[in-house]
Protein backbone atom coordinates (compact mmCIF):
# COMPACT_ATOMS: atom_id res chain seq x y z
CA UNK A 1 0.00 0.00 0.00
CA UNK A 2 2.97 2.27 0.92
CA UNK A 3 5.93 3.20 -1.04
CA UNK A 4 8.80 4.57 0.43
CA UNK A 5 11.10 6.75 -1.93
CA UNK A 6 14.67 7.64 -0.15
CA UNK A 7 17.50 9.16 -1.68
CA UNK A 8 20.46 7.63 -0.19
CA UNK A 9 22.49 10.56 -2.51
CA UNK A 10 21.64 13.06 -0.05
CA UNK A 11 23.40 11.28 2.57
CA UNK A 12 26.80 10.91 0.97
CA UNK A 13 29.60 13.46 2.11
CA UNK A 14 30.27 14.54 -1.44
CA UNK A 15 26.93 15.47 -1.68
CA UNK A 16 26.82 16.90 1.32
CA UNK A 17 29.62 18.94 0.52
CA UNK A 18 27.92 20.37 -2.73
CA UNK A 19 24.90 21.40 -0.72
CA UNK A 20 26.64 22.98 1.71
CA UNK A 21 28.85 25.34 -0.64
CA UNK A 22 25.63 26.16 -2.61
CA UNK A 23 24.04 27.13 0.21
CA UNK A 24 26.74 29.37 1.50
CA UNK A 25 27.03 30.91 -2.04
CA UNK A 26 23.22 31.60 -2.09
CA UNK A 27 23.47 33.24 1.45
CA UNK A 28 26.61 35.66 0.26
CA UNK A 29 24.45 36.75 -2.93
CA UNK A 30 21.34 37.41 -0.87
CA UNK A 31 24.06 39.54 2.11
CA UNK A 32 25.34 41.73 -0.36
CA UNK A 33 23.31 45.04 0.33
CA UNK A 34 26.08 47.74 -1.63
CA UNK A 35 23.78 48.03 -4.50
CA UNK A 36 20.63 48.65 -1.76
CA UNK A 37 22.90 51.65 -0.10
CA UNK A 38 23.79 52.53 -3.60
CA UNK A 39 20.78 53.48 -4.81
CA UNK A 40 19.66 54.81 -1.45
CA UNK A 41 22.86 56.78 -1.54
CA UNK A 42 21.83 57.85 -4.76
CA UNK A 43 17.96 58.93 -4.15
CA UNK A 44 19.00 61.33 -1.46
CA UNK A 45 22.01 62.67 -2.86
CA UNK A 46 20.17 64.04 -6.60
CA UNK A 47 17.34 65.81 -4.26
CA UNK A 48 19.92 66.84 -1.95
CA UNK A 49 21.81 68.57 -5.06
CA UNK A 50 18.82 69.77 -6.24
CA UNK A 51 17.76 71.48 -2.92
CA UNK A 52 21.18 73.15 -2.46
CA UNK A 53 20.60 74.75 -6.22
CA UNK A 54 17.48 75.67 -5.47
CA UNK A 55 18.36 77.26 -2.41
CA UNK A 56 22.02 78.69 -4.11
CA UNK A 57 19.76 79.98 -6.45
CA UNK A 58 17.44 81.64 -4.31
CA UNK A 59 20.28 83.16 -2.07
CA UNK A 60 21.59 85.06 -5.79
CA UNK A 61 17.99 85.89 -6.65
CA UNK A 62 18.00 87.48 -3.18
CA UNK A 63 21.40 88.94 -3.39
CA UNK A 64 20.69 90.30 -7.32
CA UNK A 65 17.64 92.19 -6.29
CA UNK A 66 18.98 93.36 -3.23
CA UNK A 67 22.11 95.13 -5.28
CA UNK A 68 19.23 95.79 -7.83
CA UNK A 69 17.66 97.60 -5.40
CA UNK A 70 21.09 99.43 -4.31
CA UNK A 71 22.23 100.39 -7.85
CA UNK A 72 18.35 101.95 -8.59
CA UNK A 73 19.09 104.13 -5.00
CA UNK A 74 22.00 105.20 -6.33
CA UNK A 75 20.91 105.87 -10.03
CA UNK A 76 18.02 108.08 -8.42
CA UNK A 77 21.11 110.06 -6.51
CA UNK A 78 22.87 110.20 -9.42
CA UNK A 79 19.87 111.89 -11.66
CA UNK A 80 19.26 113.98 -8.87
CA UNK A 81 23.03 115.26 -8.86
CA UNK A 82 23.17 115.52 -12.66
CA UNK A 83 20.13 117.67 -12.08
CA UNK A 84 21.86 119.96 -9.67
CA UNK A 85 24.35 119.79 -11.83
CA UNK A 86 22.61 120.90 -14.96
CA UNK A 87 21.30 123.43 -13.15
CA UNK A 88 24.13 124.98 -11.68
CA UNK A 89 25.72 124.77 -15.61
CA UNK A 90 22.25 126.87 -16.93
CA UNK A 91 22.61 129.41 -13.83
CA UNK A 92 26.36 129.93 -14.56
CA UNK A 93 25.67 129.87 -18.43
CA UNK A 94 23.57 132.44 -17.88
CA UNK A 95 25.22 134.56 -15.60
CA UNK A 96 28.37 134.60 -18.14
CA UNK A 97 26.29 135.88 -20.69
CA UNK A 98 24.99 138.74 -18.78
CA UNK A 99 28.61 139.33 -17.80
CA UNK A 100 29.32 139.01 -21.59
CA UNK A 101 26.94 141.67 -22.70
CA UNK A 102 27.55 144.16 -20.06
CA UNK A 103 31.81 143.25 -20.69
CA UNK A 104 30.18 144.07 -24.59
CA UNK A 105 28.63 147.19 -23.97
CA UNK A 106 32.02 148.16 -21.81
CA UNK A 107 33.81 147.84 -24.24
CA UNK A 108 32.22 149.65 -26.64
CA UNK A 109 32.26 152.40 -24.65
CA UNK A 110 33.75 156.03 -26.31
CA UNK A 111 34.48 158.79 -24.28
CA UNK A 112 33.54 161.77 -26.03
CA UNK A 113 36.60 163.50 -24.58
CA UNK A 114 38.62 160.94 -26.62
CA UNK A 115 36.52 161.40 -29.95
CA UNK A 116 36.84 165.62 -29.40
CA UNK A 117 40.74 165.38 -28.66
CA UNK A 118 41.10 162.82 -31.83
CA UNK A 119 38.74 165.73 -33.54
CA UNK A 120 41.35 168.27 -32.42
CA UNK A 121 44.16 166.48 -33.42
CA UNK A 122 43.06 165.43 -36.95
CA UNK A 123 41.07 168.93 -37.90
CA UNK A 124 43.28 171.52 -40.21
CA UNK A 125 44.38 174.34 -39.01
CA UNK A 126 42.55 176.07 -42.22
CA UNK A 127 39.17 174.45 -41.40
CA UNK A 128 37.13 175.75 -37.95
CA UNK A 129 34.44 173.46 -35.82
CA UNK A 130 30.91 175.46 -35.38
CA UNK A 131 29.49 172.76 -33.93
CA UNK A 132 29.11 168.85 -32.86
CA UNK A 133 25.92 167.01 -33.03
CA UNK A 134 26.05 163.28 -31.84
CA UNK A 135 23.34 161.33 -34.14
CA UNK A 136 21.58 158.94 -32.17
CA UNK A 137 22.27 155.17 -33.19
CA UNK A 138 20.16 153.38 -35.92
CA UNK A 139 16.90 151.94 -34.82
CA UNK A 140 16.79 147.79 -35.17
CA UNK A 141 14.00 146.48 -37.52
CA UNK A 142 12.40 143.27 -37.33
CA UNK A 143 14.43 142.08 -34.13
CA UNK A 144 17.48 142.64 -35.96
CA UNK A 145 20.37 144.33 -34.16
CA UNK A 146 20.65 148.01 -35.37
CA UNK A 147 23.25 148.00 -37.53
CA UNK A 148 25.23 151.47 -35.70
CA UNK A 149 24.87 150.93 -32.51
CA UNK A 150 27.57 153.16 -31.78
CA UNK A 151 25.65 156.50 -33.34
CA UNK A 152 27.93 158.91 -35.11
CA UNK A 153 28.51 162.66 -35.12
CA UNK A 154 27.64 165.60 -37.30
CA UNK A 155 30.09 168.16 -37.74
CA UNK A 156 29.49 171.40 -38.91
CA UNK A 157 31.84 174.23 -39.23
CA UNK A 158 33.77 176.83 -42.39
CA UNK A 159 36.81 176.16 -44.26
CA UNK A 160 39.03 178.36 -46.30
CA UNK A 161 38.40 176.38 -49.15
CA UNK A 162 36.88 172.69 -50.64
CA UNK A 163 40.02 170.95 -50.17
CA UNK A 164 40.28 171.65 -46.83
CA UNK A 165 37.14 170.37 -45.91
CA UNK A 166 38.02 167.62 -48.06
CA UNK A 167 41.51 166.81 -46.59
CA UNK A 168 39.16 167.01 -43.18
CA UNK A 169 37.43 164.32 -44.38
CA UNK A 170 40.40 162.33 -45.66
CA UNK A 171 42.18 162.73 -42.31
CA UNK A 172 38.93 161.76 -40.25
CA UNK A 173 38.90 158.56 -42.51
CA UNK A 174 42.38 157.52 -41.07
CA UNK A 175 41.02 158.24 -37.38
CA UNK A 176 40.08 154.16 -35.54
CA UNK A 177 37.46 156.36 -34.12
CA UNK A 178 35.59 156.60 -36.76
CA UNK A 179 34.06 154.45 -39.73
CA UNK A 180 35.92 155.11 -42.83
CA UNK A 181 33.39 153.95 -45.20
CA UNK A 182 30.62 155.91 -43.57
CA UNK A 183 32.49 159.33 -43.27
CA UNK A 184 31.71 161.63 -46.19
CA UNK A 185 30.54 165.31 -47.22
CA UNK A 186 26.79 166.42 -46.79
CA UNK A 187 26.62 169.45 -47.74
CA UNK A 188 29.76 172.40 -48.85
CA UNK A 189 28.99 175.75 -50.06
CA UNK A 190 30.51 179.26 -49.99
CA UNK A 191 28.93 181.79 -47.69
CA UNK A 192 30.36 185.29 -46.69
CA UNK A 193 32.58 184.69 -43.52
CA UNK A 194 31.02 186.22 -40.85
CA UNK A 195 32.01 189.45 -39.26
CA UNK A 196 33.14 189.81 -36.62
CA UNK A 197 31.97 193.35 -35.20
CA UNK A 198 33.62 195.34 -32.97
CA UNK A 199 33.49 198.96 -31.76
CA UNK A 200 32.40 201.40 -34.26
CA UNK A 201 33.75 204.21 -35.67
CA UNK A 202 32.42 207.47 -36.24
CA UNK A 203 32.11 206.85 -39.99
CA UNK A 204 30.41 202.81 -41.14
CA UNK A 205 32.84 201.55 -43.75
CA UNK A 206 30.95 199.06 -45.67
CA UNK A 207 33.59 196.33 -46.48
CA UNK A 208 32.31 192.90 -49.06
CA UNK A 209 33.66 190.09 -46.30
CA UNK A 210 35.54 187.25 -48.22
CA UNK A 211 33.84 183.66 -49.88
CA UNK A 212 34.27 180.64 -47.50
CA UNK A 213 33.51 177.47 -47.43
CA UNK A 214 30.09 175.99 -45.12
CA UNK A 215 30.27 172.19 -44.54
CA UNK A 216 28.67 169.46 -42.76
CA UNK A 217 30.62 166.30 -41.94
CA UNK A 218 28.89 163.15 -40.71
CA UNK A 219 30.44 160.28 -39.46
CA UNK A 220 29.97 156.92 -37.75
CA UNK A 221 31.49 156.00 -34.55
CA UNK A 222 33.38 152.34 -35.30
CA UNK A 223 32.71 149.68 -33.36
CA UNK A 224 36.23 148.50 -33.15
CA UNK A 225 36.08 146.71 -29.20
CA UNK A 226 37.89 149.54 -26.31
CA UNK A 227 39.91 146.64 -25.68
CA UNK A 228 41.85 147.37 -29.09
CA UNK A 229 42.42 151.02 -29.15
CA UNK A 230 44.29 150.93 -25.74
CA UNK A 231 47.29 152.57 -27.27
CA UNK A 232 44.98 155.52 -28.60
CA UNK A 233 42.99 155.71 -25.41
CA UNK A 234 46.05 156.31 -23.89
CA UNK A 235 47.48 159.06 -26.03
CA UNK A 236 44.46 160.74 -25.81
CA UNK A 237 44.10 160.52 -22.22
CA UNK A 238 41.87 157.94 -21.04
CA UNK A 239 43.85 156.64 -18.28
CA UNK A 240 40.81 155.23 -16.46
CA UNK A 241 39.27 153.11 -18.79
CA UNK A 242 42.46 151.74 -20.20
CA UNK A 243 43.13 150.57 -16.58
CA UNK A 244 39.54 149.13 -16.33
CA UNK A 245 40.32 147.49 -19.18
CA UNK A 246 43.46 146.09 -18.45
CA UNK A 247 42.24 144.75 -15.34
CA UNK A 248 39.56 142.97 -16.79
CA UNK A 249 41.54 141.60 -19.06
CA UNK A 250 43.70 140.08 -15.99
CA UNK A 251 41.03 138.57 -14.85
CA UNK A 252 40.00 137.15 -18.37
CA UNK A 253 36.45 138.80 -18.79
CA UNK A 254 37.79 140.28 -22.19
CA UNK A 255 40.38 138.85 -24.39
CA UNK A 256 43.93 140.46 -24.59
Amino acid sequence: MYSLDINFLKDRSIYQKNYKKKRVEISLRSGDVRPLYIGVAVSIFFPALMGTTWWFLQAKNSEIEQNRAELEQENQKLKTEIGNIDKIKEETNKIKQETQALVSVFDQIRPWSVVLQDLRDRIPETVQIDSIKQIPPTASTEGQPAPNPAGGVEISGFARSFSDVNDFMLSLQQSRFFKPAQTKIITAELVDAPIQRGSQSATDIQIKPPQIVKYTIQSSLSNVPASELIPELEQKGAVGLVNRIRSMQQIGVIQK
